[in-house]
């Protein structure tokens, strides 16, 4: 699994956040995607590895800017008994 962070400016509200989302969800096979204005964020969890350019292109077509991706593993954190 991948996690993709991409730093966004221009997200208002939760509309902004949706249509990010929708966007996202529209242009790539996505387990999760999660946007935060407050944060200026927008996070992708998938199986594969998501093409930069166009997440950045997809998102930007929705009038926002994007200043940064970070792309990392991605661990599902589960609660465990025997986890130390």
């Amino acid at each position: 699994m991948i996690k993709v962070t991409a730093n966004v400016e221009g997200m208002m509200c939760g509309m902004c956040e949706a249509h990010v989302n929708d966007a996202v969800r529209a242009a790539f096979k996505v387990k999760k995607v999660t946007s935060s204005h407050s944060k200026g964020t927008t996070e992708v969890i998938s199986e594969e590895p998501v093409d930069e350019a166009k997440l950045r292109d997809t998102i930007e077509a929705t009038g926002y800017k994007v200043t940064g991706v970070l792309t990392e593993p991605y661990e599902k954190k589960g609660f465990s008994l025997f986890h130390k």
